[in-house]
């Protein structure tokens, strides 16, 4: 398809003097490129689809970036980057990978903040709002949100706040009827009710907290939307404007699949092969059936965690989806563990530090026995939105919370049983993204912060956790053939506590210890066991990732940056010794 308008949008303003027949035929550009784009890289498609026509509206109407205007999550800033400037990330093969999938400021003025992560756009828009009162400016804030965000208890705590303004400040439902997946929560049951009513019913969740409520019924209608928003536009309170979309729009297979297309992976051509989700599903359908108590938990991300329709039909009422709300999904976990149910909290690393409170004192203070499968985690070349590098510091320094990090489907598998059937204590339990195998193993609370050493050597021990014990033999190697280094191999599995004697049993024989893992150094594993170390004689050498945010650098840059590649990383302890 040829982008004849899009291409000569620079701005917003170059919106002005389309007519409405134009602006559809720029909708219509618009869908085209994000399906080009989506198709290249990936990336957010069904959400972006349904409010292609709201975005040109928007535009239309308000005059950003003078007017703010935030995409809660960002899982529907595409349209907003066409129009801003930034086509070329959608219809330029060489120029895509220059523009990220959420807002970011350092790309364009028209963005306000980086967001990746849900129901943030009302407590930003009440922050902008009152910054724009007290420094006596005059201009609209205007939150876009949808996707079921409002199902996360910041959305309220930001709507609580909102009524109690007494100036300009509009936010835009989006409905859509969807989540991610299906929407959750007694809230979208009012919602519905607005749409059957054509926003009329008495019973208004919006109204009842006080704040002033418009409804359109077509909201990808392009010409009724911008009629709703210049009503709005300078508004001297608060007001809703709830927009009826349909999520997927102007793509058949999107429209059809919402759940499925709301974010479709890079198409790469080869089969992904067995994945610990589909391990997982296995294992947990299989022991669901001999145990009723078993209780599934996920936070409205099923298809992240692998929790697939076919599995949550299988699993009836013990599939429990709290809808957006991580905070929520810790604490239902932990007192359905003292309740005597056994929860299993699927959950992806970045997404998990969202319940940080929730985890220390309901988890861990209390000691209720939950389980937490955390997904996602390690080095990625994902948006700095979604790095999920930091579980590994915030869980594992938590009193009372035992953190496992499997190497093999098998030890992931024991420990899995094993952590569903014990009644002590909290778990979690760090999935790995690639599937390794190895002998059949069983767990028991006597295996926590037993490391096995899997190589006898001397003068140099590796000590990797979970999955990066792939890297270390690769190591251990190339010191054997390039330096003529035979070292102690050591693999870990617990990141929570260290296995003190078999460290201290070094001394004597080694030099040097060498720690690996895939996550941030400060507050990890190696550093935990440079600390315990401190007062022997063994030098420490730790390898892991930098304490920053990195936004879509390879994983092969990273391992290249943190000299997590075998030959480098020989060379490093070669050096060393």
């Amino acid at each position: 398809m040829e982008f004849a308008l899009l291409e000569k949008i620079t701005g917003p303003r170059d919106l002005d003097d389309l007519s409405y027949a134009q602006l559809d035929e720029l909708a219509a550009e618009c869908r085209a490129a994000i399906l080009k784009r989506v198709d290249a890289l990936g990336g957010h498609l069904a959400s972006n689809l349904g409010v292609v026509e709201a975005t040109i509206a928007l535009h239309r109407v308000f005059d950003s970036p003078r007017d703010h205007i935030i995409f809660d999550t960002s899982h529907q800033c595409y349209t907003h980057k066409l129009v801003t400037g930034r086509a070329y990330g959608f219809i330029d093969d060489g120029r895509m990978n220059e523009v990220s999938g959420f807002t970011n400021p350092e790309e364009s003025e028209h963005d306000w903040f980086r967001c990746g992560h849900t129901s943030t756009s009302i407590s930003l828009a009440c922050g902008f709002a009152k910054a724009r009162d007290v420094l006596g400016q005059h201009h609209n804030v205007v939150a876009f949100i949808g996707d079921g965000c409002f199902s996360g208890g910041e959305a309220f705590e930001g709507l609580d706040n909102a009524a109690t303004f007494d100036s300009n400040l509009i936010i835009v439902l989006n409905d859509n009827e969807m989540s991610i997946a299906e929407d959750q929560g007694s809230i979208y049951e009012n919602f519905a009710e607005l749409r059957a009513t054509g926003g009329a019913s008495q019973d208004n969740y919006f109204k009842s907290m006080g704040l002033d409520y418009r409804y359109v019924e077509n909201g990808n209608s392009i010409p009724d939307l911008i009629e709703a928003f210049e009503q709005v536009k300078d508004i001297d309170h608060p007001i809703v404007v709830h927009i009826h979309t349909l999520k997927g729009k102007g793509d058949p297979w999107a429209e059809a699949n919402k759940e499925a297309a709301h974010s479709v992976k890079r198409k790469t051509g080869s089969s992904e092969g067995e994945t610990y989700t589909e391990i997982t599903r296995r294992r947990m359908l299989e022991k669901m059936a001999d145990d009723p108590s078993i209780v599934v938990v996920n936070a409205a991300t099923p298809g992240g965690a692998g929790l697939t329709p076919e599995f949550r039909a299988a699993a009836g009422d013990r599939y429990v989806d709290v809808g957006i709300c991580e905070q929520h999904a810790v604490t239902f976990s932990a007192a359905l563990a003292r309740g005597g149910a056994k929860p299993v909290f699927f959950v992806a690393s970045t997404f998990l530090q969202r319940a940080y409170d929730q985890i220390v004192q309901d988890l861990a203070l209390n000691q209720s026995p939950a389980t937490v499968l955390v997904f996602q985690a390690g080095f990625s070349s994902i948006d700095a939105t979604h790095l999920g590098v930091f579980d590994l510091a915030y869980t594992g320094n938590v009193p009372g919370l035992t953190c496992l990090a499997p190497s093999t489907a098998e030890e992931y598998l024991a420990m899995l049983d094993w952590s569903i059937n014990q009644a002590e204590r909290p778990v979690v339990i760090r999935v790995p993204d690639k599937v390794a195998h190895g002998p059949e193993v069983t767990f028991s609370a006597s295996d926590i912060a037993r490391f096995e050493t899997r190589r006898i050597g001397s003068k140099v021990a590796l000590v990797a956790l979970g999955p990066t014990i792939e890297l270390a033999e690769t190591v251990a190697d190339e010191l054997a053939g390039e330096y003529g280094i035979v070292p102690t191999l050591i693999s870990a599995t617990t990141f929570s506590a260290l296995d003190r004697k078999l460290l201290f049993a070094l001394e004597g024989s080694h030099d040097l210890v060498v720690s690996l893992e895939n996550g941030v150094l400060y507050g990890g594993f190696g550093e935990k066991i440079a600390r315990v170390l401190g007062p022997s004689p063994l030098r420490v050498l730790c390898f892991g990732g930098t304490k920053e945010f990195v936004d879509r650098v390879s994983t092969e840059e990273l391992h290249q940056r943190y000299h997590l590649e075998p030959s480098s990383l020989a060379a490093d302890i070669a050096r060393i010794l």
